[in-house]
């Protein structure tokens, strides 16, 4: 454990969380990199530089499909576009007053 400035420990960082959040990280990378095209996880990392909520969304909606069973071969670039497209599409709403 890392302690806090005060030695008393609040605020303390687990050093098995840091761990356990690297591992899943580097699991999530692994299962892009089979699941994308060299072009398609690319775009995904473009995204990423300049839009990590997108991306964040992308992975998580990757993922899932994956572990549904509905990712059947790889996905690439022209598939990668459609799901950044739907993921970014406005959600407009419209209040009308009377």
């Amino acid at each position: 454990m890392i302690n806090g400035i005060d030695g008393t420990g609040a605020g303390a960082v687990d050093v098995n969380q840091l761990a356990q959040m690297k591992q899943i990280e580097d699991m999530k990378k692994s299962i892009l990199t089979r699941i994308l095209t060299k072009e398609a996880y690319e775009r995904l990392a473009r995204v990423r530089s300049v839009n990590p909520t997108l991306a964040n969304q992308a992975d998580l909606y990757l993922l899932q499909i994956y572990q549904a069973g509905k990712i059947t071969g790889s996905i690439n670039d022209d598939q990668m576009k459609e799901v950044l497209n739907a993921l970014s599409e406005k959600k407009e709403f419209n209040i009308t007053r009377k």
